[in-house]
C-alpha cells in the first residue's frame, strides 16, 4: 500500500518501518499512527519477517505531535465546527479504532519483537511512541524527554512509568526536562545508548540476533512480560493519560499557547515554553542532537 507519512521495506528477516517526514522532524499528524498500525499488520504477515525495526528519516525520531497551524489537522477528531469538542476528544481519546495510542500499542502487541532506533529528537509524542517498542537503543546525543508536561499534554502510552520507577518518574512528571541518550540508559528508560557512528550497525547486529531464535520462542517471551505489565494496570493508565491530555490541551493557558503557535509559530511558543529551562531547542548546541548526524530512509 502506499503511505503518506513513512516508508517499509523488508529485507531477509527484518522489516523495517521509516517515519517519512523529515522535513517536519517526523512530526505526528493524520494519518501516521494510522500507517504505522497498517505497516505493523504487514511485517505480522509476511512469514520471512521476525524483527521490526522503527526509526525515523532525516535528523530526528519524531518531534511529537504537530501541533502547527492550530493543531486544525487534528479537528476531524477533536472538533465540531471549528470549536474543541471534549465529547468527540474524549470518544476519539478511549476507542481502540480511533485513538492514537492503540495504534502506538501495535509495537507492544506485536508478537514479533520491535527495536526502536532513535536519533536527534524523541519528545511529546515521539517518545509515547518509541517506548512501546521492546528495545529502545539510541545515539549518544538524542533528546527525549516529555515538554508537553510543562504546557499542553499529559503522559499518552504510560511508558515513561512502566519503564522507570517512581522516584525517577515523579522528577520527570513534574520538570519534564529532556534526557540525552547516555541518561536515558542510565536512568533505565532504554536499553542502550552508542556513538551515532556505530547506531545503525547496533540496531541491525541485535535484529540480527533476535531473528536467529525462532519466532515462537520470542513471542512467549515477550507476551510474559507484557502481561505482567498489562496486570499492573496499564491499560487503566492508558485510558485516564489521552483523557487527561485532551483537558490539558484545553485549559486556559494550553488555548493561548496553541494560538501564539498559530499565529507566530511553533519556535517561538518552545521558545518561551523551554526557555525558563534552558533546556531543547533553548539549550546550547552541545545540549542538543548534532544536526549533521542524519538518517538516510
Amino acid at each position: 500500500m502506499p503511505y503518506q507519512t513513512l516508508l517499509y521495506d523488508s529485507a531477509d528477516a527484518v522489516a523495517t518501518i521509516t517515519l517519512n517526514r523529515p522535513d517536519r522532524l517526523n512530526t505526528i499528524v493524520p494519518p501516521m499512527p494510522d500507517e504505522l498500525q497498517a505497516a505493523v499488520e504487514r511485517a505480522l504477515a509476511e512469514e520471512h519477517v521476525t524483527v521490526i525495526v522503527l526509526r525515523g528519516a532525516g535528523r530526528s525520531f519524531c518531534a511529537g505531535f504537530d501541533f502547527s497551524g492550530g493543531f486544525h489537522h487534528w479537528d476531524e477528531h477533536l472538533a465540531t465546527e471549528g470549536a474543541w469538542d471534549p465529547g468527540k476528544d474524549f470518544m476519539t481519546a478511549t476507542a481502540q479504532a480511533l485513538g492514537p495510542v492503540p495504534k502506538f500499542m501495535s509495537l507492544w502487541r506485536s508478537p514479533k519483537p520491535v527495536i526502536a532506533q532513535v536519533h536527534g529528537w524523541c519528545v511529546g509524542g515521539g517518545s509515547d511512541l518509541a517506548l512501546c517498542a521492546d528495545v529502545v537503543i539510541a545515539s549518544e546525543d538524542a533528546r527525549i524527554g516529555t515538554p508537553y508536561s510543562r504546557m499542553w499534554g499529559c503522559y499518552l502510552t504510560g511508558m515513561w512509568l512502566y519503564r522507570l520507577g517512581l522516584t525517577r518518574a515523579k522528577e520527570f512528571a513534574l520538570t519534564g526536562k529532556p534526557l540525552s541518550g547516555c541518561e536515558a540508559a542510565e536512568v533505565g528508560l532504554i536499553n542502550a545508548a552508542v556513538p551515532f557512528s556505530s547506531l545503525e550497525r547496533e540496531v541491525a547486529e541485535r535484529a540480527r540476533q533476535l531473528a536467529a531464535i525462532p519466532l515462537s520462542q520470542l513471542s512467549a517471551m515477550k507476551l510474559i512480560v507484557n502481561q505482567a505489565y498489562e496486570n499492573m494496570g496499564l491499560a487503566s493508565t492508558q485510558m485516564l493519560g489521552p483523557v487527561l491530555d485532551g483537558l490539558m490541551r484545553n485549559t486556559p493557558q494550553a488555548r493561548a499557547f496553541i494560538e501564539l503557535a498559530e499565529r507566530d509559530g511553533v519556535a517561538s511558543v518552545i521558545a518561551r515554553r523551554d526557555a525558563p529551562f534552558g533546556d531543547y531547542s533553548q539549550a546550547p548546541a552541545d545540549e542538543q542532537p548534532d544536526p549533521a548526524h542524519t538518517i538516510s530512509p
